[in-house]
């Protein structure tokens, strides 16, 4: 960090909570500011700004060397129509809006069309049905919630996944005849419609990841989209002074991307551009182009999204003039920011703006809308998660003697379960109604609570040594891509019951893994790792780079580029295994003696 520099000023809400101290040594972290009423649906929003602002532009979609956009106006003209052939169609939650493809201004209009008229949409992870092999967790889904209605922006790619789920009675629908969809308008139907969602009508149902089984269909509410709105709206205060606007390619299928990103810009009157970029190679350039157009004011992106960003702003100097032109937050989520990225951001803000750019972070799940935590103050260290937002009620109970805690929440964020899953509702909450995260986190700073929450992982993720020290996977990770870096795109931590730790490192494209060089680059960072300090459950003693990439059918990777621990330690169990093999193979890089 470069302490030399002042911060790019910004309105924030002071940093403060309440702690209530139990006996058993839980902790129920409440912000001081109280909640102000909410919207009754996110419509609301829509109709406000197609009112005060019909010639703004609200989304933006590259088409060739321009921009496609739409205003508010005729995003509501359009949501009308839609609305009114949803409803000829008898669109419900029993029978919802489907759409398998990408994020694009169809898709927008589908979704805000089908939440006006009371009906839900469900984004599916494009890749069940294009990377799928078998099609498995896109059957499932189709099976579970009987869409009336698909949507694909272009059928020739999903023609096989969607002949594998052919015997549902759906329309399908794409770009081609999405004009079938707004050729009338019953305005007062619509507009009746409208009128009658309550804030517990279903808004979505969005999937969770399917790494332990098939994924689970999270219901989203309007009171649970508009009280995230207006959570964070009061954690950020100067979101009502400018309008936000987004280069935004995180999936609108996930949580981050579909709840957090969209409602940031519609609750706030700004302008979506939709970004067909990817943080992977031969997409991320689609990124870079579309940010050399374009100046956000806030930029959302998950740390891998950072890692391949990042050498583009440091050699691209009109890339980098565009990027940080009127930028306020940077924000990370899904994962820890290393530190490195986060010193390279810094050290890119300064050298534009003369300035350092607010780095914050936010918590929170698909079943909380999903924020939890948020930053809205100067973390001290790049896991902290923030502290709870005005209305929501984070408990922090004791895990043994591992100085973490079991993070659950409770507030109107807080979805009413799992659709068609009673059972699995019911597990998911504790006796007081406190919905059980099953993340770990810690006090950054336990004699100031106000200095924020730690991440402290997945609670299932961390294990014991045979010398029954627990090895806390969330930090050491981080840690060890810091260590590992440039070369370690993603790490996975085992050693569960054996002597030592080793990581299964997902090396970054292009990568050759026989290179004497690249290995001794990780026997190098294995080192430095261990000469931190901390014992044997703080670094690695040995190391495999893996060859084949993280696969979604076996749920080690999601969209956003979020790696599952767990799936990856099964389904790669004999790659563990020769980790672990006497004599060493050669594949496996070992810590040399210090």
């Amino acid at each position: 960090m470069e302490p030399n520099a002042d911060l790019i000023p910004i309105d924030f809400l002071p940093a403060r909570v309440d702690v209530e101290r139990r006996p058993d040594g839980t902790l129920i972290l409440r912000s001081p500011e109280p909640p102000k009423p909410l919207a009754r649906s996110v419509g609301v929003f829509l109709e406000r700004w197609a009112v005060e602002k019909p010639e703004d532009v609200f989304l933006a979609q590259r088409a060739g060397d321009t921009w496609r956009k739409i205003t508010w106006a005729e995003t509501r003209r359009q949501v009308y129509a839609i609305g009114t052939a949803l409803l000829a169609r008898g669109v419900s939650a029993e029978h919802p809006v489907a759409v398998l493809s990408d994020n694009s201004i169809e898709h927008a209009l589908l979704t805000l069309a089908a939440m006006h008229i009371g009906a839900p949409v469900a984004p599916i992870s494009p890749a069940y049905s294009l990377m799928s092999k078998d099609f498995a967790k896109l059957k499932s889904v189709i099976d579970l919630i009987e869409p009336r209605l698909i949507f694909v922006d272009n059928v020739k790619p999903f023609e096989r996944a969607l002949a594998a789920i052919a015997h549902h009675d759906f329309e399908l629908v794409s770009s081609d005849n999405f004009s079938t969809l707004t050729q009338t308008t019953d305005a007062a139907a619509v507009a009746q419609a409208f009128a009658d969602i309550q804030p517990e009508t279903i808004a979505k149902f969005l999937f969770t990841s399917g790494s332990t089984g098939y994924p689970k269909a999270v219901i989203n509410t309007q009171r649970m989209l508009c009280s995230n709105i207006q959570s964070r709206a009061q954690a950020w205060p100067f979101l009502e002074k400018e309008p936000t606007v987004l280069v935004d390619w995180l999936p609108w299928n996930h949580t981050f991307g579909g709840n957090n990103c969209v409602g940031l810009v519609l609750a706030h009157g700004g302008t979506m551009y939709i970004d067909g970029g990817k943080p992977v190679p031969g997409l991320i350039e689609t990124t870079v182009r579309n940010l050399r157009d374009v100046s956000p004011t806030i930029y959302n992106n998950v740390p891998r999204g950072y890692d391949m960003l990042v050498p583009f702003l440091e050699s691209d100097a009109a890339l980098r003039r565009s990027f940080f032109a009127r930028l306020k937050i940077i924000l990370y989520a899904a994962a820890a920011l290393p530190t490195h990225l986060w010193d390279r951001l810094e050290h890119l803000s300064i050298r534009e703006t003369g300035k350092r750019v607010r780095m914050t972070s936010g918590w929170g799940s698909t079943e909380t809308a999903p924020q939890v935590t948020i930053v809205h103050f100067q973390p001290v260290r790049t896991s902290v998660i923030g502290l709870p937002s005005p209305g929501y009620e984070l408990k922090m109970v004791p895990v043994g003697s591992t100085g973490k805690y079991d993070l659950r929440v409770r507030g109107a964020n807080v979805t009413p379960g799992y659709w068609k899953r009673p059972d699995l509702t019911a597990a998911a909450f504790d006796d007081e109604g406190f919905y059980k995260m099953g993340d770990a986190g810690c006090l950054a700073d336990p004699d100031d609570p106000a200095k924020g929450i730690e991440f402290a992982g997945r609670l299932a993720e961390d294990f014991k040594l045979m010398s029954a020290s627990w090895v806390h996977v969330g930090a050491l990770r981080v840690r060890g891509i810091a260590a590992l870096a440039p070369l370690a795109q993603d790490i996975v931590v085992t050693g569960h019951d054996r002597e030592d730790i080793g990581f299964l490192i997902f090396p970054k494209h292009g990568t050759d893994i026989r290179d004497p060089r690249i290995r001794e680059h990780i026997r190098r960072g294995l080192a430095a790792l261990r000469d931190e300090g901390g014992g044997t459950s703080t670094y690695a003693a040995r190391a495999i780079l893996l060859e084949e990439p993280p696969s979604i059918d076996a749920g080690e990777i999601t969209d956003k580029g979020y790696i599952n621990q767990r799936a990856v330690l099964e389904h790669r169990a004999l790659l563990v295994e020769k980790l672990y093999a006497a004599p060493v193979p050669q594949e496996v890089i070992l810590l040399a003696s210090s």
